[in-house]
């Protein structure tokens, strides 16, 4: 199984199990943040280069492949993710490389899955 098909199907899982909870403050922070990446005065595209820089320098791995996700559903192209790769290094410095050989790899896969469904 190719490790973006394990984590959406994870990710999935595990959400639909939090919001069988039915916890009002949990489900309101859900949905706090759908609303903040949602098209405004930033468009969508924008918002998840942000959240993927922010990750990657925050150093999560699960908001990484989550934000490239996105950034590869929002069209973005090689030089565009390599970009915000670059932002994210220059700001969170030398310990966000081991992420960002991660996201690299993630990416690579996103980009081959994204081939072979077309």
């Amino acid at each position: 199984m190719s490790q973006v098909k394990e984590f959406n199907d994870y990710r999935t899982r595990m959400n639909e199990k939090i919001m069988e909870a039915d916890n009002k403050v949990i489900k309101r922070f859900f949905n706090l943040d759908t609303n903040a990446y949602a098209e405004g005065a930033l468009d969508v595209k924008t918002k998840e280069m942000l959240g993927l820089a922010c990750s990657m320098v925050l150093r999560c791995d699960d908001c990484i492949k989550y934000h490239l996700g996105k950034c590869f559903e929002c069209g973005l192209i090689d030089e565009e993710v390599y970009e915000v790769f670059a932002i994210a290094n220059l700001i969170g410095g030398s310990i966000v490389i081991p992420h960002f050989r991660r996201a690299v790899e993630y990416w690579e896969e996103l980009k081959t899955e994204g081939q072979t469904q077309a």
